[in-house]
């Protein structure tokens, strides 16, 4: 073929066709002589069903035949608007697990926690403080050796002798538990279970790789457990609420009235 030929654009351009064939044949070799299918078209929802519940819904508007391709359709549909709803749903349940705490860009303002257990010691603090004084006025009762009492002043004296009882019956009850725990010994701590054990409905089943070990043999190899993502009601009502197709429908008044 004569190299001058203005039609031939590859020879101008200085492109070897018989090398750049065999370099994408080289390149592609094992997927030389394969042989491509496409997969079988498997509907989400049961196909039967679903195509009596939209003969019930097509009669009402006066359709009397409705296409198997119509039904797969719909299935499909519902598949993809499932897998949005549930990756949606999950990333608001995972912002709000998210936590702040060892971030470098937060700092905490206020530890509503620490004040809680603030005010919590306070009032055990007053609490304390009440029962040693209604103790110091008992134990003035009890100790009072007048003749002529009045009835408070017998009340007084019967609720010191109950009180004393009580407090002697605590102390023989833990002076009990101390004695039968310098008889029992030390305890021994629990052993945990092995990583080669997998915990199904309160079982222990072994998982060995190839002959079947013991239940107590502790295997080397580790599980990686596996992370669950836990969505409550509260984070389908926020999802519910974004969307406009939700935002003012029945199925999120009937949620929010739960």
């Amino acid at each position: 073929r004569d190299d001058d030929d203005i039609n031939d654009v590859a020879s101008m351009a200085g492109v070897n066709l018989n090398e750049e064939s065999a370099r994408i044949m080289a390149t592609n070799s094992d997927l030389v002589g394969t042989q491509i299918q496409s997969c079988k078209d498997e509907p989400f929802l049961a196909a039967i069903p679903l195509h009596k519940r939209i003969l019930e819904m097509a009669k009402k508007l006066g359709i009397t035949d409705v296409p198997a391709e119509v039904v797969t359709f719909i299935s499909h549909a519902t598949q993809n608007r499932l897998r949005t709803v549930i990756e949606k749903v999950t990333v608001i349940t995972q912002h709000r697990m998210e936590s702040y705490k060892d971030d470098e860009w937060y700092e905490q303002a206020t530890d509503v926690r620490s004040q809680l257990k603030f005010f919590e010691q306070l009032e055990r603090l007053e609490k304390q403080r009440k029962d040693e004084q209604e103790r110091e006025i008992l134990l003035k009762a009890a100790k009072s050796r007048s003749r002529q009492e009045d009835p408070e002043q017998a009340r007084l004296k019967q609720k010191a002798k109950e009180m004393q009882q009580q407090e002697l019956a605590q102390m023989r009850q833990r002076d009990a538990n101390l004695t039968a725990l310098a008889a029992i010994g030390p305890r021994k701590k629990r052993k945990l279970d092995s990583p080669g054990l997998l915990t199904v409905g309160g079982e222990g089943l072994g998982m060995s790789g190839g002959s079947q070990a013991g239940l107590g043999t502790p295997s080397s190899r580790q599980y990686a457990r596996q992370k669950i993502t836990r969505v409550n009601l509260r984070d389908f009502i926020f999802y519910m609420e974004q969307e406009r197709e939700t935002s003012h429908s029945l199925l999120l008044y009937r949620a929010l009235l739960k």
